[in-house]
């Protein structure tokens, strides 16, 4: 693994001045694959519970919105907290704030910009969703943590990614209702999987400097794990649509996400990083299929 690193000063990044483009890396602007992640259980809820076409529409853009502005916010959090290990990691030791090229007091000043841009995304939102939006934020502060403490710090970016879910429903119902739940904890068990393919990136890495994940936990078991975590999301969103109303349609067209989901078991190779980060990648794509799944089920049948 020497030398491998996913950060790519390439693109629209590349063309932007020395010193936006570290604020671009910073917020990972680069690798939008995190705004999508963040971005789609939210837009599962919202094909679930809106009223109405316009209304889904409005509610998606936003969520694009603060997706993006609250996935930036989120890494730069990240890196403050782990600036000191991100600088003993291959992958992450040219980020930023580990290599010195953005200060911390810097990085707070621009988390507080896009922390006020998601702050104004949220207010257009309804009261229930701003309350689970302000609640949001403890999990946020709270990951970096995660991985001092507990062999389980996908299974908190689980519950922190996922929080789209009962948040997309709470704003596109106006409250909470049953179909939100499993549609949350199947989200869960949907970031878990894929993380953890992510995590064996750096699991040499990890395991020198003593930073604790489930790639390490699972080991050579991961395609196990895998197996329970996809096939539990699976579930848990079936259970989601039904508890919903959907009609058969939409059951059908859960199979392409469910087969994309299978491909990543079989040719999971916890040794090749590139390979686990195309991977993970490939959830982006699991992730719109489901999105189609659900408004299937809602217009046709």
């Amino acid at each position: 693994m020497s030398g491998y690193t996913d950060i790519r000063r390439t693109g629209w990044v590349a063309r932007l001045p020395a010193y936006w483009q570290n604020y671009a890396l910073l917020a990972r602007v680069d690798r939008p694959i995190g705004i999508w992640l963040l971005f789609l259980p939210g837009l599962w809820a919202i094909c679930l519970a809106a009223p109405g076409f316009w209304r889904g529409l409005w509610l998606a853009v936003l969520f694009a919105v603060g997706s993006a502005v609250m996935r930036g916010a989120g890494c730069v959090v990240n890196d403050l907290w782990d600036r000191d290990l991100d600088a003993q990691v291959e992958r992450t030791r040219g980020r930023p704030l580990a290599s010195g090229a953005v200060r911390p007091w810097q990085a707070m000043l621009f988390l507080a910009v896009l922390c006020l841009i998601g702050l104004g995304v949220l207010l257009l939102l309804g009261r229930a969703a701003q309350i689970l939006g302000v609640a949001s934020l403890a999990l946020v502060a709270l990951y970096p943590l995660a991985k001092r403490v507990t062999w389980w710090p996908q299974a908190v970016l689980g519950c922190t990614f996922g929080w789209g879910a009962p948040m997309g429903y709470a704003a596109a119902a106006g409250h909470l209702a049953w179909p939100a739940l499993p549609l949350y904890l199947g989200a869960i068990l949907w970031i878990l999987g894929y993380d953890t393919i992510y995590a064996h990136q750096d699991r040499e890495d990890d395991t020198l400097i003593g930073v604790k994940s489930t790639a390490r936990l699972f080991g050579e078991t991961t395609r196990l794990a895998l197996v329970g975590c996809y096939g539990g999301f699976m579930l848990l969103l079936a259970l989601a649509m039904w508890l919903a109303g959907l009609s058969a349609a939409g059951f059908w067209l859960l199979l392409p996400p469910a087969a994309l989901l299978l491909w990543q078991i079989l040719r999971l190779d916890i040794d090749n990083p590139g390979r686990c980060l195309a991977l993970f990648k490939l959830n982006r794509e699991v992730g719109l299929l489901v999105a189609l799944a659900v408004l299937a089920g809602r217009v046709v049948g």
